[in-house]
Formats: C-alpha cells, sequence, structure tokens
C-alpha cells in the first residue's frame, strides 16, 4: 500500500487549523479528564523491532488497517498533517490530524498525533513500538477522545466500537509480513 502525498495547499491549511481539543500533548503522560480512554497493546510475534518501528512511522499501520493515507511527509514528524479516509467516496469519513510528538530512542519508536477540524472524534491518540529486555516486541496505542460532530454524539455507543475495532487493526499490520 502506498501513502500518497498531500497536496501543498491542503497541507499548509491543514496546519493552520488549531487542534480541536486543549490537552495536547496529553498522551504523553495520561488522558485527561472528561474524555473516554482506549489502550491497547499487543505483542508483535511475527516481526522484530526495526522493522516495526519502520512500518509504524511510514504510515504503513494506518494503511494496512485499511485507511487511505494522505500526508505531508513520508514519515511522522512533529507538525506532519495527515489527512486518512475510511470508505469509500463521498461517504468516505474523513481523518484529519497533525502529529503532535515524535518518541525516537533505542527500545521504542512512535507518535502522537491530534484531531484537527473535520475529525469525528477531538483527542489524540499515541502509537508506540517497545522492544523490552528479552527482545519481545510490543505494540502500544493509547488514546483519548469525545465526539466531536453530532453524528458520534448521536451515535454514541457505536463511535466507541467503531474505535475499538480500528484500534485492533493497527497491530495486525505491523505483524505481518
Amino acid at each position: 500500500m502506498v501513502v500518497t502525498s498531500l497536496s501543498p495547499r491542503v497541507a499548509a491549511a491543514l496546519r493552520e487549523t488549531a487542534f480541536t481539543y486543549p490537552e495536547v500533548g496529553a498522551t504523553a503522560s495520561g488522558a485527561p479528564p472528561g474524555y473516554h480512554q482506549f489502550a491497547r497493546s499487543r505483542v508483535l510475534s511475527e516481526t522484530e523491532f526495526d522493522r516495526a518501528g519502520a512500518l509504524l512511522m511510514t504510515w504503513q499501520a494506518h494503511e494496512r488497517a485499511g485507511l487511505r493515507v494522505a500526508a505531508s511527509s513520508k514519515s511522522a514528524e512533529p507538525g506532519v498533517v495527515v489527512l486518512m479516509r475510511l470508505g469509500i467516496g463521498r461517504v468516505a469519513l474523513r481523518i484529519p490530524c497533525r502529529v503532535v510528538y515524535v518518541i525516537d530512542e533505542p527500545n521504542r519508536i512512535g507518535f502522537a498525533y491530534g484531531t484537527l477540524p473535520g475529525h469525528p472524534v477531538a483527542g489524540e491518540e499515541l502509537f508506540l513500538v517497545q522492544r523490552d529486555d528479552l527482545g519481545r516486541v510490543t505494540f502500544t496505542l493509547s488514546a483519548f477522545s469525545r465526539p466531536a460532530t453530532t453524528l458520534t454524539r448521536v451515535a454514541g455507543a457505536a463511535t466507541r466500537w467503531a474505535q475499538s475495532q480500528m484500534m485492533d487493526r493497527y497491530p495486525r499490520g505491523l505483524n505481518r509480513p
């Protein structure tokens, strides 16, 4: 799967917009009150740390989870904007985000992005690949969000279920060849 380049005009417009939540960077220290919190960790038994990290940082976890990804950079870096879509044509869900921070350590690699106007929820997600002392590779996703549109507010539990389903797709994409 191929990540496409976001047009310079769209990238500039997304960079200029404010995040849709005030607690930017909060995934680094824990979810703030008033949001629904998600967390998933899964051992990646079929891939090594460097490969999983490279796939994650080049948007492949998202692509392999079924999202169409257009980003202002081929890799996740602070300030990079990404416009993902889920679905087909006019009914596709538009998912704009901006990378808030990156983790690049010998045994931890990942990034967090925050939601921008037009995203169905408001909040932040952290995607992290870690290697423990035994060499075991784990993918962790931590997020906090609340509905940002009338549709997601009305959908309530169905919105949280859909988010949960997407969270389960990311590690599967990193764990396959």
